[in-house]
């Protein structure tokens, strides 16, 4: 399988160091609370960066699904944006260099994708690789954010797991990737962060910091999150204000809080005596959820009214 006609290096004169550890996030799957996209914009914001490798779009992407962005002026088109799969060369604040793997997941070619990706690997000496993203899941947002770690890393498994289900899930490629990396003997990391399903909409501020904090404890990167922090009081703040306004809402947040103190339903954690969660019927999550989104418009027909 040729690989390389996947992927070009943009300047072919820039040196990529090797042994550096590769960073993931791809578009596409789920992005519960914005972890994929708060993880990306803080890293383009706020550290060097500079696109190395780019994959080629017209064998990976399905513009009729993901089409691109152009620009209309008056009467013509001034200018077209196409959709950008790519690995980037990145600084922390500490200084230490990362490759960050970012762009939209693959509509197509997963295998020769995965392919290209471990050939890459292997080229560059990566020395690890870490990737996140995340799921609604019936939690409160009164707790601590929860994961659920995969991979080949048992010391991060062991620290930060909480919910370690077996069963079928959908498959996205970035479980590809870490399937087919860890059969080389690279140290890979997954983590999945369980964002409070009644939320998993908006863009959660804690998400961000949370993932960052987790990507830090795997590779000792070092990562900008006062903003985050911060952004997360106000959200909170806020959230903290509608649920007290909105019975229904509250109800639902304190049925929550009582599975989650139970130790028939709570999630595994370090601090307590591993138990196999209950999660609530798809009747009642979907009960739930149909609550919150009818308050929501309901709050908005009242805010257009005023």
């Amino acid at each position: 399988m040729n690989t390389q006609t996947l992927f070009k290096f943009v300047d072919p004169e820039v040196r990529i160091p090797l042994e550096l550890k590769m960073l993931a996030g791809l578009n596409g799957f789920t992005d519960a609370g914005g972890s994929i996209s708060q993880v990306s914009d803080s890293i383009f914001a706020s550290l060097n960066s500079e696109l190395v490798i780019q994959f080629d779009n017209d064998q990976l992407l399905d513009y009729r699904s993901r089409r691109p962005v152009m620009y209309f002026e008056k009467d013509h088109i001034e200018s077209y944006e196409p959709a950008v799969l790519g690995l980037y060369l990145c600084e922390d604040e500490a200084g230490q260099q990362f490759l960050f793997l970012h762009g939209y997941e693959p509509d197509f070619k997963w295998d020769a994708f995965a392919e290209a990706i471990s050939q890459i690997v292997e080229d560059l000496s990566v020395s690890e690789f870490v990737w996140v993203h995340s799921i609604p899941f019936p939690v409160p947002h009164t707790r601590p954010l929860g994961v659920t770690v995969s991979g080949n890393r048992s010391d991060l498994a062991a620290r930060f797991s909480e919910w370690r289900p077996e069963t079928q899930v959908p498959g996205n490629v970035l479980h590809l990737l870490e399937y087919r990396l860890t059969r080389l003997g690279l140290p890979c990391t997954g983590f999945v962060l369980l964002v409070p399903h009644y939320i998993s909409d908006s863009e959660y501020p804690k998400v961000g910091f949370t993932a960052f904090e987790l990507i830090s404890a795997a590779t000792g990167l070092v990562f900008p999150t006062d903003d985050l922090r911060e952004q997360n009081v106000r959200f909170e703040s806020k959230l903290g204000k509608q649920i007290a306004e909105n019975a229904d809402l509250a109800r639902m947040v304190e049925n929550l809080e009582q599975g989650y103190q139970s130790e028939r339903n709570a999630p595994m954690r370090a601090s307590v005596n591993p138990v196999t969660p209950v999660i609530p019927s798809a009747d009642d999550l979907a009960a739930d959820i149909e609550e919150y989104l009818a308050t929501r418009r309901r709050n908005k027909t009242d805010g257009e009214d005023s």
